[in-house]
């Protein structure tokens, strides 16, 4: 069967077949690929910015100059909050930022003269460099839409990229609609930027956004596009089905949120489209109380989630607490299992998808499968281990770490929050 007549009857399947037919296949696709393991990335959430030069109307991340006490976060409180991030056990820094920002705004420009970078995308290889010397966190980057030139010096510093392709559908670009007057969500932009992410070799998050007016068969068109970019580069590491949710103060406050039974369907529709080539993950944040519902769909990750910070795209959702998390997929036999930003496939084929300068930090966090080690005792480290009777390699030995504090980190997260300057302490 050749390629357009196998998608059109996998598509016609999809749309027609019952949700419980769908779960049941789901499932017996993930458990052959993973079998009862399900992942997740401990994360520092650092916004470097909150400016965009695009206005989806159901985002509130985004926000305009005179509601920030600064345009970008500087130097020092980047490192404050990664720093706390790594005193809690995390082992991904999340830089999220809004798109090309100075290309809207003179206050991003000023502020970029200000600290000396021509660009975001400067300024940003300079922190996240500075990120993974003095943290050993591993940058995961999403920076929006982004050009060859611009993966190229990014992959220098970062173990992993990511952008949502959140819908294909041209429409909804419209007048009127959620995309109107965003340029950097025109699907047909953000598929070449994610194909340029595989021509230069980046391990890559994306995904799609459900709710916001697109159709099923418009969802399976989404899917389908990024399964040809995965089958081309090879550098899709997981598909995110992202439920909208309603957020007071946008132009869709008012919009209905898909159903729980929408986010199933596109969960095992995603893992059918994708098989067991890539992880497919939804927020466990958006959906609390559903971690049963989506295990049974098919779903074998839970993305990043924070111990040190709120999730700054969905403040109104907090994380889980992990070890509650982890509880749950218990009782539905699954194991939680901590994975770095870059997933562990990406980890042992290093020599092609991880930068050299990145190199030996994935290496020293990582253990032989590719997963996040567990404890801080590592081949050549001359540190004894901190094994047990039972445990010589000290795997397990290391309690979970606490929620933290850290007086600098609040003082920032008050200042992205409130839009108040943080002040310097005594």
């Amino acid at each position: 069967m050749n390629a357009p007549a196998a998608v059109h009857e996998l598509s016609a399947f999809l749309l027609n077949a019952p949700l419980p037919e769908l779960s049941r296949e789901s499932r017996a696709v993930r458990d052959r690929a993973f079998g009862d393991v399900v992942t997740y990335s401990r994360k520092v959430f650092i916004p470097l910015t909150q400016l965009c030069r695009d206005v989806c109307h159901y985002c509130t991340f985004a926000k305009a100059p005179r509601g920030l006490a600064s345009a970008y976060l500087d130097p020092d409180a980047v490192l404050a909050i990664a720093q706390a991030g790594a005193a809690a056990g995390c082992k991904e820094a999340l830089f999220t930022l809004g798109d090309k920002p100075e290309l809207r705004y003179q206050a991003a420009r000023e502020a970029l003269a200000r600290l000396g970078f021509a660009s975001t995308v400067a300024y940003l290889e300079y922190v996240a460099r500075r990120v993974l010397k003095e943290t050993g966190l591993l940058p995961h980057i999403n920076a929006g839409v982004l050009a060859a030139d611009d993966y190229s010096r990014l992959r220098s510093v970062s173990a992993s990229m990511g952008m949502m392709l959140e819908t294909s559908a041209e429409r909804l670009a419209a007048k009127g609609q959620p995309h109107h007057g965003s340029p950097d969500k025109v699907p047909s932009v953000r598929l070449a930027s994610i194909a340029a992410a595989g021509v230069a070799d980046v391990p890559f998050t994306s995904g799609i956004l459900i709710g916001i007016g697109e159709t099923r068969a418009e969802r399976l068109q989404a899917l389908f596009a990024l399964r040809t970019l995965a089958e081309q580069h090879g550098h899709l590491q997981e598909i995110i089905v992202q439920n909208f949710r309603a957020k007071p103060g946008t132009r869709m406050a008012d919009a209905s949120e898909p159903s729980l039974e929408e986010l199933l369907w596109t969960v095992a529709a995603a893992r059918l489209v994708f098989g067991a080539s890539l992880s497919i993950q939804t927020p466990p944040n958006l959906n609390p109380g559903r971690t049963a519902a989506l295990l049974a769909a098919g779903l074998d990750d839970w993305g990043g989630i924070s111990p040190v910070t709120p999730d700054h795209v969905n403040p109104e959702a907090p994380w889980p607490e992990i070890e509650q998390l982890a509880a749950a997929c218990a009782n539905e036999g699954h194991t939680l299992t901590e994975r770095l930003t870059a997933y562990p496939r990406f980890v042992r084929d290093d020599q092609r998808w991880i930068d050299p300068a990145v190199r030996a930090g994935v290496r020293a966090l990582s253990d032989s499968a590719g997963f996040a080690r567990e404890g801080s005792w590592s081949p050549g480290v001359a540190t004894p281990s901190p094994g047990r009777a039972g445990d010589p390699l000290g795997v397990g030995s290391l309690p979970a770490p606490a929620r933290v504090g850290h007086r600098a980190l609040d003082r920032c997260l008050g200042a992205v929050n409130s839009g108040r300057a943080p002040r310097e302490s005594a």
